[in-house]
């Protein structure tokens, strides 16, 4: 019998998952997996957790909670040479790993994906040799506002939470100097934001790296140049529809390596929680991680976005 460990975040999700946990724990058993639980308590617990799923050799590891759970998840097990297989439950607010790999909202759906068993390899990303993201590192004064939206605020209001903070922010928000190096490229100027994805879905905004690939080993890098609040916010109703990327504004490009400096205070955000400042060496590790998806969906994505470029 194989053996799996759920890490689950209890107040995620107005602690739906809790309630649900006999009737998971009995499928999970029933389709061959002797399962064990740990509920985390405290920021950084679910990575502890994850690591001493992989010493206790563990066959898959259940990430039940939003992007920063995962985001947890993922930086326990990727220090180690043999990982085990992650899948996840979505409880969070806005889930944007799940939005890309089409992993369901339901817990029962989210399960059947697990226990269906097709994977595929995921890219992951690692900044300064140690600290590692599934789904984005950005910088810039708009990229905090995912980290500073309280948690009591995104319970009650959802996706809500983060326009609302966004308007609060705007007065705010200004350009910073920044060098970013890309594999052999390089801009230097005043930078409102950088982002470096590894999915196509970020704050929910679904279309702002439509062409994002999750295991081909490059980032997708959106560098957005100095412009007005004006500017901003009509570039972001554009990001909403997908017609940012030929605005002059914006860079938009592919690199397996980037470097940011700036003389600066620059903050950095991963998947959504705060991730120290500049500078930041960022590297792709390409199909790092195995992941429990819906893999006819992802291939159908793929062969859709495929026949998109052939036209």
């Amino acid at each position: 019998m194989k053996r799996a460990r759920i890490i689950y975040n209890p107040t995620s999700g107005r602690e739906i998952f809790k309630r649900h946990l006999p009737e998971v724990l009995e499928r999970l058993e029933i389709a061959g997996y002797e399962t064990s639980c740990h509920a985390t308590t405290c920021e950084g617990d679910a990575t502890q957790a994850a690591i001493e799923a992989v010493h206790r050799k563990f066959d898959i590891i259940i990430a039940v909670g939003g992007d920063g759970t995962l985001n947890e998840v993922i930086s326990g097990v990727s220090v180690f040479e043999e990982r085990p297989k992650i899948g996840l439950i979505p409880m969070g607010t806005t889930n944007d790993f799940a939005r890309a790999t089409h992993i369901p909202r339901t817990i029962e759906e989210a399960l059947d994906i697990i226990i269906k068993g097709d994977t595929m390899p995921i890219d992951v990303g690692v900044m300064n040799d140690d600290r590692y993201f599934i789904n984005i590192a950005a910088g810039g004064r708009i990229t905090e506002l995912t980290y500073e939206v309280p948690s009591k605020m995104k319970t009650v209001f959802g996706p809500l939470a983060y326009y609302l903070k966004g308007i609060e922010m705007m007065p705010t928000v200004k350009a910073s100097h920044m060098r970013i190096e890309y594999d052999d490229e390089v801009f230097e100027g005043e930078t409102m934001m950088f982002l470096c994805g590894l999915t196509n879905s970020v704050g929910g905004f679904e279309k702002l790296a439509p062409d994002a690939i999750l295991n081909d080993g490059k980032f997708t890098l959106i560098i957005l140049k100095k412009c007005g609040i004006a500017d901003f916010m009509k570039l972001a109703t554009m990001a909403l529809r997908g017609v940012h990327l030929q605005d002059e504004r914006v860079i938009y490009t592919k690199a397996s390596r980037i470097n940011v400096t700036s003389l600066e205070e620059v903050h950095l955000n991963l998947d959504g929680e705060y991730g120290g400042d500049a500078p930041a060496k960022l590297v792709n590790l390409k199909q790092h991680v195995e992941f429990f998806v819906p893999l006819h969906l992802m291939l159908e994505e793929e062969r859709n976005y495929t026949s998109s470029e052939s036209l």
